[in-house]
This record gives C-alpha cells, structure tokens and sequence, in this order.
C-alpha cells in the first residue's frame, strides 16, 4: 500500500471519529473524578480508555494543523477547532518513515510502523497523554518523551512509551510525533525564500517545541502542571532536546531535561554541526534529480517521491530553531537555564560488525595528531581487541559528552545529575546476556519490561532468572526520572543515594545496576584524552 493511500485510510477514521458527540454509556467509563470532556483550546475531548486502575489514556490528540499539502515543510500551524467531543480512544497517524524493521538501533524499540501500528502519513501530528490525575486542579508534575530514532524512524504510539507506569508515579505523560527523514529535515533556498524566520530545514524540531507549547496550553485539563515541565528523550531526541536547550524558541517552555545517550553534534567530537547554506546545496541537488525547483513544484510532489528521492541528515543550523551551533552557545554560558539529568550506557556501539585490528587503526587517525595517544589508550593487537576497543571508546565519548553537558548546566547554576547506565537486558536462559547497548535503558525507564524490544511477545519472567534485578532496576530508574521531574532531585525515599554532577568530575555519577559495585565508570585517563582533544578542536574553531 503506498503512503498515500494508507494517509487516506488514516485521515476517514480520524474523521469519523472526530466531532462525535458521546453517549451516556461510553461517558460512564470515564475517570468521573477527571470530568469528561475536557475543555482543550481547540475544542472538546473525551473518550479516554482507563489503561490501569486509577490511570487514563487519552490518544490521538492533535497538537498542530496537518502538515500537508501547502503546509508540507512550514512551521507547524494552529489545529483548527472543532465541533462536539473529539474521540481520545485510539492513537493518531504515525508520521511517514522506512517501513518494516529497521537494522538500526530503532529496530531495537519496536518502532512505529510495524505491524499494529497506526498508519503512515504525512498528517501525523498528535500526542498522547496519560494521567492518573483525580482532578483538574492537581498540578502534577508534566513529562514529555521525544523518542529517538536517527530522526528518520520511531513514534509516540510505541507500545514501550506506554506513559502507564509512570504516570502511577505521579507525573502526566505525554508521547507526541515529529516529522522524520526528508519530511522533517529538507532544506531548500525556495523554503527558505518563503519563511519568515528566512530558515528551512529543523520541521521535526519546530514539531518538538510545539508539543510544548501545546502542553503549556492545555496540560492543566489533564490534572498536570504547566510550569513544572520535563522533556526526555533518548538517542536522536535526546540530540535535539539537548539542542534545543541551546535555542530562544525553547526558553521557558520546561523547566528540566533527561537526555539519555545523546546530546547536541556541534565543535565537539563530530565537528560543527552542518549550516543551512550546505544542507541547501544537497537540497537544490536531490530536487533538481527531482524535476522541482520551487516551493511550489517540491509541494506537489507525491509523498511515494517525496520518501524515495530525498534524504535528511537531520539537524542543521538554520539561523532561527537554532540560531547558532550549540556548542558554541553552551561554551559561552548563553544556553537555557534547565536543570538536567544526563548520561549513557556501558556498551552503546556493540551493535554491526565487530571491528578489526585493521580498521580500527584506520579510524583513530580521525585523532589526527593524537592518534599514537589514543591507540595506547585502547588495546587493539588482535581483532578480538580492537572489537572491545572500539565499543569502549565510541562510549567513552559518548559518557565524555554527556558529562560535558552536565558541566556547562552546573557551571551555569543548576541542577545536574550524571549516570551510567550497566544493567544488561536479559536474554533467553542459557543465553550470554544482551550488552548495555544504545537504547537498552528505554524499558527500564519507562518500567515497561513487558515490553522489552528484543522480545515483545514474552513477559521478562520467561527469559532468564533476572527478573527480580531487572524488575528492580525498572523500579528504581522509573522513580529517579520522575523523582526528577517532581523536584529537579532524583534521590528519594527507599533509593540509592544518586549525588550532584560537580564540573569536570565523574566520581559522583550513578552507575544504574542491579549491583553496581560489580560495574566501574569510565576509565579516567581516556576522559582526559577527549578532554584535550576537544580543547584542541575548540582552539582550531
């Protein structure tokens, strides 16, 4: 089925559902404490489906217009109001992305277009929210997840982003969608031309923030908080949440921020993040292949040519979302004032083929210089070596710039929380345990362990013996997030203590671990190599 038909199918049950006015019986099954409809600005809602005692689910919710036609590639638009009481049972469009199982770390999340999932479209902005709220007047605390994904995959209606478990804990929920791939991210002069802001490119991240803003708006129906929110992200959402931190869009739209393996690309370690004049040279390129050179010719394209001859890299400064390169912002001090809780996993690259001695040669010269200081860093005179090395040192950097992130935040005067996630996921009895890898937090956080990636259709209890420490490491990292989110401190009755980031230190981050004295941090002595290495890097720029 092409894109556009499934958008087709998409778009008829929306609207067959939307303005329906509801009857007694279906208003019985609401929470009555949390009177049904809800009053959003853009209209009446109801129809939630109670996901565990006392908790709500509310789908489907749209939180901009549908970016098509002549809005494809604009900044996300007012939803326009409407009639009666919109339906909140079922979850909305997932915005267009690679269909089946990816190879990549999404395909370790279930990501959103497999089978069961709502359809693909374009017109894909909606949010979830869950909330065990008895009232509209709570003010609880508000958490809002940017799923990751390479910016080309992923979606709110993940089964594992299920909001349950954590909106038990007292904070309200929300999954929202953001445009992927070139949907989301294509740059063009002619885009730029129409702007108001003269800025093309960065529409997932536009998306982002008006989720945001959306729930600054409305989330006081649902019993949360306006002005105690927490976005968290993982991977490519917790890139750009980390960025966009450094944006004038984002200030004051929440006040805390989980980033989870990820953080802004900018003069560090990758180099400076692409400019909107380079992303528009690719641009003018892919749509000359295309036979379109205005707005108006790319806008006419089929969303079927539109996925097949356009790509995205994601990210780029473009003058406005993201006025400057982030890094050049959080080294100045000019970022928001947020406070964070920041930090990655033990094994995040151990995913593809292994490295050999070889090629991992090869790849330190990207050191330059430094490249004899790192190779004796890092063992590498057999294949089997250079295969561990090569995972160590990918997240060696990766925790480097985590920690990076939680200095400047300190520096800054706030809150900052650094961890090191070790728990390895379990595996089938008799199995070697799964690594730590890129992603593997996500049940954890969530307390979705019945929805673990690498095996969805079985409960945690039939794959090893580990059920106990996993269930209670779920617990634990399920109460830091939200612990967080309340106060901007994770630590709480009945956990391990979880201290303050102090600039430059790693001594004091949580090691999240069934038993984390069998695990150790990062080895000191690389952490001074990348020290040295970005300070060179920062000079040169």
């Amino acid at each position: 089925m092409s894109h556009a038909s499934r958008a087709g199918r998409a778009g008829v049950c929306a609207l067959a559902v939307a303005g329906a006015l509801f009857t007694a019986a279906v208003s019985q099954t609401a929470n009555a404490a949390l009177k049904e409809p809800l009053k959003l600005d853009s209209g009446l809602l109801g129809g939630s489906l109670e996901s565990a005692p006392g908790i709500r689910a509310f789908k489907g919710i749209p939180f901009a217009a549908p970016p098509v036609g002549a809005l494809r590639w604009q900044a996300p638009q007012p939803v326009a109001k409407w009639t009666g009481v919109r339906d909140a049972s079922k979850y909305g469009n997932v915005c267009i992305q690679p269909p089946g199982p990816s190879t990549g770390p999404a395909a370790r999340l279930n990501i959103a277009n497999m089978d069961g999932s709502p359809p693909l479209s374009e017109d894909c902005l909606y949010l979830n929210v869950w909330t065990g709220a008895a009232s509209a007047t709570e003010k609880r605390p508000v958490m809002i997840w940017w799923f990751g994904g390479a910016f080309t995959e992923g979606g709110g209606s993940v089964p594992l982003y299920d909001g349950t478990a954590l909106a038990k804990k007292g904070v309200v929920v929300v999954t929202m969608n953001y445009r992927l791939g070139a949907y989301g991210f294509f740059v063009h002069p002619a885009l730029t031309a129409e702007s108001p802001h003269k800025a093309s490119g960065n529409y997932g991240l536009m998306d982002m923030l008006a989720s945001a803003r959306w729930v600054k708006n409305n989330i006081a129906a649902f019993g949360g908080d306006p002005d105690n929110v927490t976005v968290f992200g993982q991977s490519a959402g917790a890139m750009a949440l980390a960025s966009l931190v450094s944006s004038p869009e984002a200030k004051g739209l929440f006040k805390r921020a989980i980033s989870e393996s990820g953080a802004w690309m900018g003069l560090g370690l990758a180099g400076p993040m692409r400019t909107r004049a380079n992303a528009e040279e690719v641009g003018v390129k892919a749509a000359n292949d295309a036979g379109a050179t205005t707005a108006a010719e790319l806008r006419a394209m089929s969303a079927d040519a539109v996925t097949a001859k356009f790509r995205s890299a994601g990210m780029i400064v473009d003058g406005w979302v993201l006025p400057e390169d982030p890094t050049v912002v959080f080294a100045s001090g000019r970022q928001n004032a947020v406070d964070v809780l920041v930090g990655s996993n033990k094994e995040e690259l151990s995913f593809g083929p292994p490295a050999t001695a070889e090629r991992f040669v090869a790849g330190a010269k990207r050191w330059g210089d430094a490249t004899d200081e790192f190779l004796k860093l890092y063992p590498h005179a057999t294949d089997a070596e250079a295969a561990v090395s090569q995972i160590e040192s990918s997240s060696d950097s990766s925790f480097w710039l985590m920690r990076l992130y939680a200095d400047y935040q300190a520096k800054k005067g706030n809150k900052a929380y650094l961890y090191f996630f070790t728990q390895n996921p379990p595996a089938p009895s008799g199995q070697t345990p799964f690594p730590a890898a890129h992603a593997s937090e996500v049940p954890y956080v969530f307390n979705n362990l019945g929805q673990l990636p690498l095996f969805p259709d079985r409960s945690i209890a039939e794959l090893s013996g580990k059920s106990a420490a996993d269930k209670k490491v779920a617990d634990e990292m399920s109460s830091y997030w939200t612990n967080f989110a309340k106060t901007g401190d994770p630590n709480g009755p009945g956990l391990p203590t979880w201290k303050p980031h102090q600039p430059g230190k790693s001594g004091e981050a949580a090691i999240l671990d069934a038993d984390p004295a069998s695990e150790k941090l990062p080895d000191p002595a690389r952490l001074a190599f990348v020290d040295k290495a970005f300070a060179r890097q920062q000079a040169v720029h």
